[in-house]
């Protein structure tokens, strides 16, 4: 894992599956599928405006509610790289984890992060940039064992990958 380059979707508190992605379009597991509909009920420009690599930033317990799968798998398929929150529920941030979608709580961050900028972020060292302003900010780095799930897109692949 190394380091992550994109455009910011800035969110508000109590962001959750729900709006992540709607139940309406639970029947399906296409990763595709799903990235077509992501954030459509909180953001209906989204889909047609994300770029892969960008980033979304957002306050307080980002995906709160269910316990869908599918709402990380969403974001991740829809081709942004990293979340930036205050804080995130914690069945999210495990899901996340546990698909390939890097995660990272930095309070200062989500406060001052604007949407449309440019940020960098360095997932060894936690290091989040915000090149449109030209402020830096500490998040949490991953630990080593975190970040090998991540580099193998997921904690599936990286058990498959130590047999």
């Amino acid at each position: 894992m190394k380091a992550a380059k994109g455009t910011v979707f800035k969110y508000g508190d109590n962001v959750d599956t729900d709006v992540i992605i709607p139940a309406r379009y639970l029947n399906t597991t296409d990763h595709a599928e799903l990235a077509k509909h992501c954030m459509e009920d909180i953001d209906k420009d989204f889909t047609s405006k994300v770029k892969a690599g960008d980033i979304i930033v957002a306050d307080k317990n980002f995906g709160c509610g269910s316990s869908r799968e599918h709402a990380p798998i969403a974001i991740k398929a829809s081709g942004v790289s990293c979340v930036i929150a205050k804080s995130f529920a914690r069945i999210f941030y495990r899901n996340s984890i546990n698909i390939g979608l890097p995660i990272i709580e930095c309070e200062e961050a989500a406060e001052n992060i604007k949407a449309g900028d440019v940020v960098s972020i360095d997932f060894d060292t936690g290091l989040i940039t915000d090149e449109t302003s030209g402020k830096t900010f500490t998040g949490q780095a991953f630990p080593p064992f975190m970040q090998k799930i991540i580099d193998s897109e997921g904690l599936i692949n990286y058990i498959n990958s130590k047999e």
